[in-house]
């Protein structure tokens, strides 16, 4: 197993970030609250025991009980100071019991995994059959501004580009890791969004308050200056600004979902079961399609 997260530093940025929460910082959460209980909205039964992992301010928590599709929430959180019911060591842990709870949601957690796999099959583990599982997590593309004027700023200022933004995954591959974990009816898709800030320094302050600052396992050990981020933020302001002066940063976010299997849940048909080949359904239904034609 590839380390890409320096697991004891992720849980250390939450923990800082429980501490001095700040409200304002917390859109991303926000955001992705209200998108997954849109989600649980839609579907047509109710969960008695559901399970919010790692969700740090408790958002998506309460908007899904809004939803009035849960009776209760547990909780939990590697930050003592979120109160959840289970504290956790790290991001790794699942500490719930086999077949013990019939939801799981996992709000902006999953990047900070080094397994997540094996994070996934856990998750699967822990659902009663037929339960329900629902994440959101950054994607491919989310901070690329960022990343774009460190690794110019990095090159420019010491000969080399050291990695400061955590590598996020794509919607396919997202996807395609729920059904490798044993998810039955697996979705997955993707929201991206833009946010503008006054300067890098706002938006840096923000991803400090969220917890999501460099918790990279191969990030650069040397102290970063106060020019590093004077440079920085100039390059930032010529590439990314709109005409206002303002940046922009983005952030994208996979929405993903999975059931449990159980045997009163749709399968796909076997291979060579149809009774039509697909060319000859094509051709029947544009033949009829022609009939139709006044």
């Amino acid at each position: 197993m590839e380390i890409l997260i320096d697991p004891d530093l992720a849980v250390k940025r939450r923990r800082r970030a429980a501490r001095a929460f700040d409200p304002k910082a917390a859109f991303l959460l926000d955001i992705a609250a209200e998108e997954l209980s849109l989600r649980l909205s839609a579907i047509e039964r109710r969960f008695d025991d559901a399970v919010e992992l790692f969700g740090a301010t408790g958002a998506a928590a309460s908007a899904c009980l809004a939803t009035g599709k849960i009776d209760a929430f547990k909780s939990v959180e590697v930050a003592p100071d979120a109160r959840p019911t289970l504290l956790a060591e790290s991001f790794e842990d699942v500490p719930l019991e086999a077949e013990s709870v019939n939801l799981v949601i996992a709000p902006l957690c999953l990047h900070l995994v080094n397994d997540l796999p094996g994070s996934l099959i856990r998750i699967r583990r822990a659902l009663k059959p037929d339960g329900f599982f629902m994440a959101a997590t950054p994607g491919v593309g989310t901070l690329a501004e960022l990343n774009d004027v460190l690794l110019e700023t990095d090159i420019a200022l010491h000969g080399g580009a050291s990695p400061r933004v955590v590598p996020f995954g794509e919607v396919r591959a997202m996807g395609a890791l729920l059904q490798r974990a044993g998810f039955s009816l697996p979705v997955a898709d993707v929201e991206t969004y833009t946010v503008r800030y006054d300067s890098l320094f706002a938006l840096m302050a923000d991803l400090r308050a969220m917890g999501m600052t460099n918790s990279l396992a191969a990030r650069s050990r040397r102290p970063v200056s106060r020019r590093y981020f004077l440079e920085a933020a100039r390059r930032y302001q010529e590439k990314y600004a709109d005409p206002d002066g303002r940046i922009r940063a983005t952030f994208s976010l996979i929405f993903l979902s999975g059931w449990a299997p159980h045997d009163s849940q749709q399968k796909p048909l076997r291979p060579g079961s149809a009774k039509m080949r697909l060319e000859d359904a094509i051709r029947q239904a544009a033949a009829a399609a022609d009939d139709e034609k006044p």
